[in-house]
């Protein structure tokens, strides 16, 4: 099942990919006879906290949409799959491939840090270079969803609690993340966190450890490996964090980007206002943003989002 989130009436409305369309997941979720919101309103996040089957809700999705109860995905305006989560928590140096680029020893834990909500843009939004930063770098990145809440999971188990994958762009200003020791600043710039265009569920894919993922700019390819790089897997990750930290349902959990990053080729490809950036997962999709200078009075809003929609 895919599902993802976009703006309607300027509200944000979580939606099931049925076909090709959109059917609203409060609508899937009665029809399927499990108990919907009284306002008809059901965001992605407060599915995946609920606990529904996903099996009955698929099928329900797939009978409205059959009968013409939907939106075109075309039409959509697609915001990040979980436009709220509670947490977003990244991975450093996971890839090997990345880690030899840089001239790095492998980590023998995972190196984490935070990105936070402001970072957030889907699918088509802007990435907007402030005026004080020069460095501006993509990641390609598979991020994880948190299924169901958790602490303390086992590795066995964790599968259990993912909700499955997505998307995402870990957009970083080399020139503040290392100007310190610590990443947070150059990583949490606004609109730095693109993510979509929706949540793959694990039962649609084959195997998590082996998904060929590219990057393109202006469509040149500047990365292309797969998640068998990876240093710590999905499962690891999972378990890891968790003995720090209770999961909750939508948190993102970014693992990490393979080599080709852009501040270490040879010349440096660095984002500049007018580029497109495209990140591509074999059986989960394609992320494309465009990278915009902020207006004279200041920057954009994240998102352009309407009142209400996160």
């Amino acid at each position: 099942m895919r599902l993802l989130s976009h703006a309607k009436n300027g509200r944000s409305r979580g939606a099931v990919l049925s076909a090709g369309v959109a059917v609203d997941l409060a609508a899937a979720v009665e029809l399927a006879g499990l108990p919907a919101p009284a306002d008809g309103l059901l965001s992605v996040r407060d599915y995946l906290a609920a606990g529904h089957p996903n099996d009955l809700v698929a099928e329900a999705a797939a009978r409205l949409a059959a009968t013409g109860n939907g939106i075109p995905e075309h039409e959509l305006r697609l915001l990040p799959p979980v436009p709220d989560p509670d947490k977003i928590l990244c991975i450093g140096l996971n890839y090997r491939d990345h880690a030899a680029e840089a001239g790095l020893d492998l980590p023998t834990e995972p190196m984490v840090f935070a990105k936070f909500r402001n970072c957030l843009i889907g699918p088509s939004d802007e990435i907007v270079l402030p005026d004080e930063v020069e460095r501006v770098d993509y990641e390609a990145e598979l991020a994880v969803v948190i299924g169901r809440r958790g602490k303390g999971i086992p590795v066995a188990d964790a599968h259990r609690y993912i909700a499955g994958i997505t998307v995402f762009n870990d957009v970083s200003a080399r020139d503040l993340q290392l100007a310190t020791s610590q990443w947070t600043l150059g990583k949490s710039v606004d609109t730095f966190g693109p993510c979509g265009p929706w949540l793959v569920t694990l039962d649609e894919i084959a195997d998590v450890a082996d998904l060929r993922m590219r990057t393109r700019v202006n469509g040149t390819v500047v990365q292309d490996s797969s998640t068998a790089e990876m240093v710590f897997g999905v499962a690891e990750l999972v378990a890891y964090l968790s003995q720090a930290m209770t999961l909750e349902p939508g948190d993102l959990i970014a693992t990490g980007t393979p080599a080709g990053v852009g501040f270490k080729r040879n010349p440096p490809v660095l984002l500049r206002a007018g580029d497109v950036v495209e990140v591509e997962i074999d059986e989960v999709g394609l992320l494309s943003n465009p990278v915009a200078a902020p207006t004279p009075a200041g920057r954009r809003p994240v998102a352009a989002t309407a009142p209400g929609e996160r």
